[in-house]
């Protein structure tokens, strides 16, 4: 069995045994270390029976703990190690059908559950005639928005969502939700909204995985929203006090999501949890933990690294000045290393963090122009740049779900093949005979190219293997100019190795429905791919590299302009600061443009954002 070496307050966790206990964890503590070992140690004696619940909010920290206890011979049977959302997943695709639930399809980008929302309105001539009294289209887009919004939110507040409820928004959910029946389908707030009716109604279902699981641990519990919550509560009953909440207020970010750090404190209260703190950083350099304390003066550190660290302000006189200047000092990085950082500085030890993508765009460019390998991560789920996988996807979900009118609508649009007529498919059979004849209408090469991939697939019926139409369409790419043919072979890529992670994950079956939920959870999204990592502040989260570069730190971008003069707003962009420094471990440079082209043409003087100010730091 592994060894670890434990400070005194990582140990004071580990070794607890029963009831319910808050760890306070700050950057660099040894979070994921706590969580692991609390996991090792429980289940220590073989001849004790029962199972783990560990739940994170990302694939990447459920990953990460997966791999340190891979020494654990039989951590399969004893324990599940997952995001929560693949835990609701699992469970309404096991027993949802009391909720309705029956092999559910996820729909997670927010333009199709707008076109379902928009497809409902048509349907229903009261939110049809709603619409009708908006002058323009753009009016009644924003009021489509608005609509959307409404619906994440009252599901995302399972107990309050309904208190001030008006029988149009009532009307509004009831239209959507049936639009997302009618193709078997279902957002992620319906995973957890779901999940909490299934384990509140049906009581011997949340006694069931009770008597499953003894103990349950459940990490960045800062990111609870108020679902969440309630599935927790839900699956823990009146008597079940066995939880581990780990969490760090400070780097509560998800407030657009509707998470507060607030069900904490809720949960300290409701269950009697003893609170122990980890004040220690093993990760930041002194530099960074004086930026990350300007921006939070509560954190304290009771022990960190003796290494001192660097933190720099680079100023370019307008963003592509910026852009050069980060390069420049990253090319000197790696090429002539830095006193605090041991070996060879390499791209992938490197990473450029943006508040928002946008803050990236003229660093790209520039990345590119020298050659300098990066990767992309922007959002949970990759993006393709090409047509032709794009494409391919979507008729894989259809494959996946026949039922799903919504993508094998949007294929014909991109096909220009008309309106659809007929029955839906029933079968994968019936699916590629669609597809087949939709592509003949289209005479295209690339739909021609899609429907060969798509046979490809189809015809793998002894053992499921999504390669075979993959290779379809790099051979389709070949003959394509250089630009397009290479970002086929980039989303090719990310898409190969997507399917090489699902099969190596902890399925027992492996299905196309499987794999498309699989990839709408995040849970096949490669961390790395080689190179630098250009991350917005979300995707950062949960990351830390050698040398960090936070870009277009302007005030107005960094902060966000909207969140001036409003506290609550402007708290959430001081942790989201906090986050992006604290991703650091030796060396951090905070840059802005002096001047910034705005979009509509103009020039406007840049001044450097108050973090940046505040920080001390010239």
């Amino acid at each position: 069995m592994t060894t670890v070496r434990l400070s005194a307050q990582q140990a004071e966790v580990v070794e607890h045994r029963d009831g319910a206990l808050l760890v306070i964890a700050g950057p660099g503590s040894g979070k994921t270390r706590v969580l692991t070992e609390r996991v090792r140690r429980l289940l220590s004696n073989p001849q004790e029976h029962f199972k783990v619940l560990a739940l994170t909010f990302t694939n990447k920290a459920a990953n990460e703990m997966k791999e340190r206890l891979k020494d654990l011979s039989d951590l399969n049977h004893r324990s599940s190690v997952c995001t929560l959302h693949s835990f609701c997943l699992n469970m309404l695709s096991e027993r949802g059908k009391l909720v309705g639930v029956d092999d559910p399809s996820i729909f997670e980008q927010y333009k199709d559950r707008k076109q379902v929302l928009i497809t409902a309105t048509e349907n229903d001539p009261l939110l049809s005639a709603e619409l009708d009294q908006l002058y323009s289209p753009k009016e009644k887009g924003r009021r489509i928005d608005q609509w959307l919004q409404g619906i994440s939110w009252t599901k995302a507040h399972p107990i309050t969502g309904t208190l001030n409820q008006s029988d149009l928004d009532r009307r509004v959910i009831e239209a959507y939700d049936s639009g997302l029946r009618v193709s078997n389908a279902f957002d992620f707030d319906d995973l957890l909204l779901l999940s909490f009716k299934l384990l509140s109604s049906y009581p011997q279902i949340a006694d069931f995985y009770r008597r499953l699981y003894r103990y349950v641990c459940i990490d960045e519990a800062q990111d609870l929203n108020e679902a969440q919550y309630c599935v927790l509560k839900a699956l823990c009953g009146e008597e079940f006090t066995n939880v581990l909440m780990v969490g760090d207020p400070n780097q509560s970010i998800f407030g657009f999501n509707t998470s507060s750090p607030d069900y904490m404190w809720q949960f300290e209260k409701e269950f009697h949890a003893r609170r122990v703190e980890l004040t220690e950083n093993f990760r930041s350099s002194e530099a960074v933990v004086k930026v990350a304390r300007s921006l939070e003066p509560k954190y304290l550190v009771a022990a960190q690294l003796p290494i001192r660290g660097a933190a720099t302000v680079l100023a370019g006189s307008n963003e592509a000045d910026e852009a050069r200047l980060v390069v420049d000092e990253l090319v000197r990085l790696m090429r002539t290393g830095h006193n605090d950082i041991e070996g060879v500085i390499s791209a992938s030890n490197c990473a450029i963090l943006g508040r928002t993508r946008y803050a990236l765009l003229a660093v790209e460019i520039e990345l590119q122009k020298r050659q300098i390998p990066f990767y992309k991560r922007f959002s949970s789920n990759h993006e393709n740049e090409s047509d032709v996988l794009e494409d391919f996807q979507l008729a894989l979900r259809v494959m996946a779900n026949p039922k799903d009118r919504l993508h094998l609508l949007a294929l014909s649009t991109r096909w220009n093949t008309g309106e659809l007529i007929g029955t839906l498919p029933t079968s994968t059979d019936e699916v590629v005979g669609v597809i087949a004849d939709m592509a003949i209408q289209s005479g295209s090469g690339e739909s021609d190219a899609v429907l060969r991939a798509i046979r490809a697939v189809a015809q793998e019926r002894e053992r499921l293997d999504l390669m075979p139409g993959i290779e379809v369409l790099r051979s389709y790419a070949d003959g394509m100019p250089e630009k397009d043919r290479l970002e086929v072979y980039e989303d090719a890529a990310v898409f190969a190795g997507e399917w090489d992670l699902y099969l190596r994950s902890d399925s027992s079956s492996h299905t196309i429905s499987s794999f498309m939920s699989s990839r709408a959870l995040g849970a096949t999204q490669q961390v790395s791919r080689g190179g630098v990592a250009l991350l917005t502040v979300h995707s950062a989260k949960g990351l830390e590299f050698d040398v960090v570069f936070i870009a277009g730190m302007a005030q107005g971008i960094f902060p966000d302009y909207r969140s001036i003069g409003h506290p609550k707003e402007m708290a959430e962009e001081v942790r989201n600061a906090f986050v992006a420094v604290t991703r650091a471990r030796r060396l951090l440079y905070m840059t802005f443009p002096k001047v910034r082209i705005m979009p509509w043409g103009d020039e406007k003087t840049q001044t450097p954002s108050q973090f940046i100010v505040n920080s001390g730091i010239s």
